[in-house]
């Protein structure tokens, strides 16, 4: 860690920053469970919004974050020297050279100090959003006078209330403006519009945005300009507006249909010598129409804000329950912003922030059950809360194995797309079996698999071939009674497997359709293929057949009802198909889309678990066969490489092209990871990923070999910079995926490395050029990009606790086994907080090894005593044994 641009100085995460010259384009957020999502940088510059239609200070992107003049400004007028200053440092004036600026920030509030000599003030800007349900962000600035002279200033804030849809920056800006309606009150405007402006359909507007003003006691600014293009004059702007430098409150007429600004200039008033004042701002939206009168009073004054703050920083600072010891203070307090990284894309989705751009709220798919696995692991306690989550979410699976790829906020809302474009991602099946098998684990909760939900039914069907224009209002498959169809959990989980196993390609690979994780993948919907995913799938089937046999042999269950239809895709059941032929699976599976494109029968059939079993693992088998069989390529005697793909003209992807190699890394992370390699073939693939992979020597590696050409039959992604996104670049997510995939196979060591690797660039600030998170990923230049909402975070932790420290479920009972190395251990004692159901435990390793590292587990002494099993590998606690002990449980852990 780079200490001399960006510290710790506690051990809650909270940093310091001296030297902001590096974090010139640097964002950070700011946010509360209600749904207020803001960004802010150093210059106070960025956004508050609740959804991309409400906005209240302008939308931001990366570009505007430097060039931009639209910030959360706070503006001085020394009136005996007749002369401006920004408390923020965003100006044009020649004084600004002379300030000093430094920042300090922690989970999640952020302020800025600057100090300027010359002006002879200091100021210090804190802005949080408040823990509890009003959705405003608070501005608190305190003005010092480091002088030894009293000085009189007047002080006015300018905060641009933008009060619209983020659609709004270039589609009838200027029309949108001619709707808005500001209202003076003692503290403050009120921005309305009369009217949303939406051409497919107009409607009154209900929403409120505001800007609130008080000083340390409560009182109320003594003036108040709204009008944007007055308050900063014929030759201004806002970085020097005219009202400010010259002191004056502009005339007029009208306020109604204009750019409106949160300017509130407080009463003129007088600093004595090294004393300070204090101003409060409350920045907010009103949706649902509380009492803006109220909202104001709870907040207005210096001791009540105060408070607020302290709520704020103690509810994010307990809002998780892992909490890692390695033995050092940075990554400690680095690894507390990785924790939170989930819940805040579960608050901002995949948008919101700077670099993403691109969204309009909500989360993918994919990205809820990624971001579920830490959630789970800190919630075990809250069943019910998790299992209203799983169920709500797999309503939203198609009876053809689709599912919506948007999911809203309130979890019960699906969406076909973000840009409304029917597209099928064909690793979605894969992550919802995944994720749920983590939750079974941690709970016991196998009845789950047996609750009773809906198929989504939105008009997409054959796997998006079909569109229906108007589907049934209730947007849930119905059967021929014209009820709502529904069918156990564990039949959509089948299901998504099973329609995938005959949806293969020429090669007979799973097709890749429109894209798989890799979204850059995205040219290649008619003949492309994904072996990588299809090794997935084969893996997941092969742990459902496992949670079958247990469910048999532990719940005494035989039998399970499944929808008739489904029936077909089990043919060894019915009528047995040649694998082999990826013309009869195409058959089997078109038949079977035909026949449930619009409803089904309502008819269920018993089938025994043990017929299911028997099916799938044939299935699995046969997958996991042919792709070691025929994607398994031997380039030479020492370099090994796993195919991935198929393009859009039906060509293999990878391997020697002319005299270069081509090699996608999550191509062999996967493979790797559902075990299709033995021991001797995994080394030759790792020491290949090796040599063509890896970057310098940061332990990590990048995304692929450079294919220099765009790939235009496979994907947008080999179009991009090399080195940059889905091309070449270091991503976070697919290098801890592959150090998984690596802990899976015992390569402790180099597991490790890619973590830490991770670690290291992240908090490389030189180069970096971020606050403490883990990243969406780096370029080739280490700079990092896109952070925050990423679900490499989620699998950090996941990965961290279960497979390092050996944290695992086994059906409500607590499995140790840990894959430590000797580097991990910075002294010889590392330790995790967590909470397992409803013990909290402290789980400690003590390195006992003289030389070399064997990862034996040598004693454990637990306080309370507990009734476990040892062996060199791992610790087991039954769930019995859990039930009985204390709500404290200590575990310590000698190892060598």
């Amino acid at each position: 860690m780079n200490n001399k641009l960006c510290k710790f100085i506690n051990n809650n995460g909270t940093f310091s920053c001296v030297d902001l010259s590096n974090f010139q384009e640097t964002y950070f957020p700011l946010a509360n469970q209600k749904g207020i999502k803001s960004s802010i940088t150093a210059q106070l510059k960025g956004d508050i919004k609740i959804s991309n239609d409400k906005f209240l200070l302008p939308p931001i992107t990366i570009p505007d974050i430097k060039n931009t003049k639209f910030s959360r400004n706070f503006w001085i007028h020394i009136n005996n020297r007749k002369i401006s200053w920004s408390a923020s440092g965003v100006s044009s004036l020649p004084d600004k050279k002379f300030d000093k600026k430094t920042l300090e920030a922690g989970l999640l509030w952020h302020k800025i100090k600057i100090v300027n000599k010359k002006i002879g003030l200091q100021s210090e800007i804190t802005n949080f959003v408040p823990a509890g349900n009003e959705t405003l962000e608070i501005m608190l600035v305190k003005l010092t006078n480091i002088t030894k002279k009293k000085m009189t200033i007047t002080a006015t804030s300018a905060i641009p209330l933008y009060g619209k849809s983020a659609e709004n920056i270039r589609d009838h800006r200027h029309v949108t403006s001619l709707l808005n309606r500001a209202y003076l009150k003692k503290s403050g405007v009120v921005l309305k519009p009369t009217m949303v402006f939406n051409e497919r359909g107009h409607s009154i507007n209900k929403t409120s945005y505001f800007c609130f003003g008080f000083d340390a006691n409560g009182n109320n600014p003594k003036h108040i300009i709204c009008d944007l293009e007055s308050f900063i004059g014929k030759n201004g702007d806002l970085e020097a507006p005219e009202a400010v430098l010259d002191n004056f409150i502009p005339k007029v007429n009208n306020i109604h249909g204009k750019e409106i600004i949160g300017s509130l200039r407080f009463q003129t008033t007088t600093i004595p010598p090294l004393q300070n004042k204090t101003y409060i701002l409350l920045l907010g939206i009103n949706e649902k129409n509380p009492s803006l009168s109220k909202i104001a009073k709870k907040y207005n004054n210096l001791n009540k804000v105060n408070s607020a703050l302290e709520k704020n920083k103690k509810y994010w600072r307990n809002l998780s329950n892992i909490k890692f010891d390695l033995g050092e203070k940075n990554i400690n307090n680095w690894l507390k912003w990785v924790n939170i990284q989930p819940v805040l894309r579960k608050i901002f989705g995949c948008s919101f922030l700077p670099h993403f751009d691109y969204g309009k709220g909500n989360r993918g798919w994919r990205d809820i059950w990624q971001d579920y696995l830490t959630l789970i692991i800190n919630d075990s306690g809250k069943k019910n809360n998790l299992r209203k989550f799983i169920t709500n979410s797999l309503s939203g699976i198609r009876i053809d194995g689709t599912n919506a790829t948007i999911i809203a906020e309130d979890n019960t809302t699906f969406i076909s797309d973000r840009n409304s474009i029917p597209r099928v991602w064909m690793d979605h099946g894969v992550w919802p079996f995944f994720t749920l098998l983590l939750y079974l684990n941690y709970t016991d909760d196998t009845e789950i698999l047996f609750s009773q939900i809906s198929y989504l039914n939105d008009g997409i069907s054959k796997r998006a071939k079909l569109i229906n224009p108007n589907p049934n209002i209730k947007k849930k498959l119905l059967n021929n009674k014209n009820s709502v169809h529904k069918a156990t959990l564990l039949e959509h989980i089948l299901l998504q497997h099973l329609v995938q196993f005959f949806n293969v390609g020429k090669h007979n690979n799973i097709k890749l359709e429109d894209a798989d994780w890799n979204d850059g993948l995205d040219m290649a919907p008619e003949k492309g293929e994904s072996v990588t995913f299809s090794s997935f799938y084969a893996y997941n089937l092969e742990k459902i057949a496992n949670l079958l046999k247990y469910i048999n042999t532990s719940k005494k269950i035989k039998t399970i009802k499944l929808t008739k239809e489904i029936i077909v895709l089990l043919d060894t059941i019915t009528k047995p198909i040649n694998y082999a032929s990826v013309h009869e699976k195409n058959i089997l599976l078109d038949k079977y889309l035909w026949a449930t494109r619009e409803r089904v029968s309502g008819t269920k059939i018993d089938i025994t678990i043990e017929q299911i079993i028997n099916d799938i693992i044939r299935k699995s088998s046969w997958i996991k066969k042919h792709i070691k069989n025929n994607e398994l390529l031997k380039i030479n005697n020492n370099v090994s490489i796993f195919n991935g793909y198929y393009d859009n003209k039906s060509k293999r992807v990878e391997g020697k092209k002319g005299s270069k190699i081509n090699i996608i890394l999550e191509s062999q992370v996967f493979p790797l990871l559902t075990g299709l390699a033995s021991r001797q073939e995994s080394l030759k693939v790792i020491k290949t990923i090796d040599k063509y992979l890896h970057h310098n020597k940061t332990g990590t590696y990048k995304l692929n070999t450079d294919f220099i050409y765009p790939q235009i039959d496979l994907g947008r992604a080999f179009s991009f910079s090399y080195g940059e996104k889905e091309n070449g670049s270091i991503f976070s997510h697919m290098n801890v995926i592959f150090a998984y995939a690596l802990l899976k196979n015992s390569f402790n060591e180099k597991a490790w490395g890619i973590l830490h690797g991770l670690y290291v660039l992240s908090t490389d600030y030189k180069t970096s050029k971020i606050f403490p998170n883990l990243p969406e990923y780096f370029n080739l230049e280490k700079k990092a990009l896109y952070s925050y909402l990423t679900g490499s975070a989620s699998w950090f932790i996941f990965v961290l606790l279960t497979e390092i420290f050996g944290i695992k479920g086994n059906f409500g009972s607590l499995e140790i086994k840990p894959k430590l190395c000797k580097k991990i251990f910075l002294n010889n004692l590392i330790s995790v907080d967590f909470n397992f159901l409803n013990k909290k435990i402290k789980l400690s390793y003590n390195d006992k090894s003289t030389d070399k590292f064997k990862n034996e587990i040598i004693s454990v002494i637990s306080k309370p005593e507990i009734n476990l099993t040892k062996t060199k590998e791992r610790l087991f606690i039954n769930k019995a044994a859990l039930k009985g002990a204390p709500t404290d449980i200590k575990i310590d852990i000698a190892i060598r």
